[in-house]
């Protein structure tokens, strides 16, 4: 990556998460509730055999909700592992389910639980364009773990964002896995067409 490349994306992610945080708690509320039920309903379009969702932190679109749809609608949900510069370990993961403070604190599944290959993932984002390009947080898990995922058969991955993380562009590179749909607290946008 550029330093120009970084400079830019690095603006973008500060400028999205600043309009992120000063989201109000009930547009914040009402985004889970859709998100549970959109996203049970793309699971069921899908055909998903394991579902990957993220434990949400600070203020990202609140996921939990959307993990007990999934889960009481008889799929197999599970959640990422972060591992040192390597590609995420997704492992199987329900309501109730113990967990253990990860990498930055993040709850994470016991290591004794079944590690999964999700053919559908609910990713996390900072910005994103209409394109399916995302800006995550800079480490890139999301980017190895989609390569690795596709390299082994079709893997759907959905953006989960605020419409306040919406930018006009985002700078790509070759490395970077674009998103086949983007859900919002105002629309699912489909990135699969360019």
């Amino acid at each position: 990556m550029t330093l120009a490349t970084a400079a830019r994306k690095d603006i973008l992610r500060k400028d999205a998460l600043r309009r992120r945080g000063a989201l109000s708690p009930r547009t914040r509320q009402l985004f889970s509730a859709r998100l549970a039920d959109e996203g049970l309903a793309i699971a069921r379009r899908a055909g998903a055999r394991v579902v990957s969702a993220f434990w949400p932190i600070g203020d990202e679109p609140d996921t939990r909700p959307l993990l007990a749809a999934l889960a009481e609608n008889g799929f197999r949900t599970a959640l990422p592992v972060t591992v040192r510069r390597g590609p995420l370990v997704f492992r199987q993961w329900r309501p109730g389910d113990p967990t253990l403070p990860g990498a930055k604190n993040i709850p994470e599944p016991m290591a004794s639980a079944q590690a999964l290959d999700p053919d559908l993932l609910f990713v996390p984002l900072a910005c994103f364009d209409r394109r399916g390009h995302r800006i995550g947080y800079g480490a890139g898990h999301y980017d190895r773990s989609l390569a690795a995922l596709r390299a082994s058969g079709p893997v759907t991955a959905v953006g989960v964002a605020y419409s306040a993380a919406q930018a006009p562009e985002i700078p790509d590179e070759p490395h970077d896995q674009r998103l086949d749909f983007i859900l919002t607290e105002r629309e699912l946008i489909d990135c699969r067409g360019g």
